[in-house]
């Protein structure tokens, strides 16, 4: 098979679990299709993966054990699916400075190393594209990075875990707590063995990390992003919430916050929060994702569908095969990193937030002006208050406005040690209303 100018993109796959399986056989049966739209044939020249005896069900020829000497080999593209940081991390930045254009879906790699990778691919000119990072099949990052590079991103918040989303809906529909829809997750399939990079919120700190670096062009790594899991949600916060016309939702949060002198800095964080039920992002079930994105011009836009899954995320993966494979046929080059805005990233203490706190009170005159006493002496605004009376105790339930965090969180210590305060019964953030 050739074309006019007789070029051949090779492809090197790393990795052949869920995704690389459905590569690996859309490279095959769409051979043709993919040939028209790169201009040129996309030729898959070898598979690295652990046990090549595992994998009856692939081209035996092509299968290696060493996925070092096939990233040194004659491609043009390497594309990984094996995940973690290292050794990929070497092979990467091998191909990269060899001049082999890198398709990869490892967020946990380029939260922390992306500026490593960029700089290899600018040394040679090859290209590093990553759309199946972050949100599986959405067409998401490739916007942030091309269609909205003239406009000003102000706001990126969304459900980027599927397994989180699917335990919390689950949790909503059915009143359950969360270890038992924890464990009907596992069972269905949409949480894994271990699930700690899901519940505790590292996969979407990694994916709020690439998020942040191309929406606010700015250096953004997994550690700068405040991290909570949704592992201390519990029902009745479930239920305050429904009561107050709320959903709860783990978030990635990433935005601009300018300062009381006008500068700005990058904030990105993931927890849990309570939204809205009219809010766009509230009616996102199971395990699907969905990304708001806030911009001076375009104003806002939702992205929405399958976060994850072989054959999205493999969609994803060819869309930015076809990307490179077409660059290197016509001698173009995709985006570079952009990271010319050097904004700093805001400690979560100074993150304007607003808090929703649930309180065990004593039933008596004057409790609500002495919890309102201490909120004021933290210069933190009362936006709403609900009291429900139980016997010799009541419900105290507020809602505030924009503070800073670490006011907040010190507000609510200085609370739970009232005499008049039996409990602070829960504490969750609120977003998607106005301040």
């Amino acid at each position: 098979m050739s074309t006019v100018d007789g070029k051949t993109v090779r492809v090197a796959l790393l990795g052949c679990g869920t995704v690389g399986t459905e590569v690996a056989r859309l490279l095959t049966e769409q051979a043709d299709e993919l040939a028209a739209r790169a201009g040129a044939p996309v030729e898959l020249a070898g598979i690295a993966v652990r046990r090549p005896d595992k994998h009856p069900e692939l081209p035996q020829h092509l299968l290696t054990n060493d996925a070092a000497a096939l990233v040194e080999s004659d491609v043009d593209v390497v594309v990984e699916l094996i995940g973690g940081v290292d050794p990929v991390r070497e092979w990467l930045l091998t191909a990269l400075r060899k001049g082999k254009s890198v398709v990869t879906a490892n967020k946990a790699l380029l939260a922390e190393y992306s500026a490593e990778l960029f700089e290899a691919a600018d040394s040679s000119g090859a290209d590093l594209y990553f759309e199946a990072a972050v949100a599986g099949a959405i067409p998401l990052l490739r916007p942030l990075r091309e269609s909205l590079a003239g406009d000003r991103i102000t706001k990126v918040m969304g459900i980027v875990n599927g397994t989180t989303n699917f335990i919390l809906s689950a949790m909503d529909s059915t009143g359950a707590g969360y270890a038992e829809t924890l464990d009907e997750a596992s069972r269905l399939g949409y949480a894994e063995a271990d699930p700690t990079a899901d519940v505790d919120g590292y996969d979407a700190a990694s994916k709020a990390a690439i998020l942040a670096s191309l929406a606010f062009h700015t250096r953004v790594t997994a550690s700068d992003v405040h991290r909570e899991g949704i592992s201390n949600v519990s029902a009745s916060d479930i239920a305050a919430a429904k009561a107050l016309g709320r959903t709860v939702k783990l978030l990635s949060i990433c935005e601009r916050v300018e300062g009381e002198d006008g500068a700005e800095s990058v904030s990105a964080r993931v927890h849990p929060v309570m939204l809205p039920r009219t809010h766009p992002l509230a009616n996102v079930g199971g395990a699907y994702n969905a990304v708001f994105v806030e911009a001076d011009a375009a104003g806002s836009l939702m992205f929405y569908g399958q976060g994850a899954g072989g054959a999205p995320t493999a969609s994803a993966v060819l869309g930015d095969l076809v990307a490179v494979a077409r660059n290197r046929v016509l001698g173009g080059r995709g985006p570079r990193e952009s990271a010319h805005a050097q904004l700093p990233v805001r400690p979560m203490g100074r993150t304007p937030t607003r808090y929703h706190v649930s309180l065990d009170v004593a039933d008596k005159p004057g409790v609500l002006a002495q919890v309102a006493q201490v909120f004021a002496a933290h210069e933190v605004s009362i936006a709403a208050v609900r009291q429900r009376d139980r016997h010799d105790t009541a419900s105290l339930v507020i809602v505030t406005h924009l503070a800073p965090d670490a006011a907040l969180e010190a507000t609510v210590e200085a609370i739970g040690k009232m005499d008049v305060v039996n409990e602070v019964v829960s504490v969750m953030r609120v977003e998607g209303e106005d301040s």
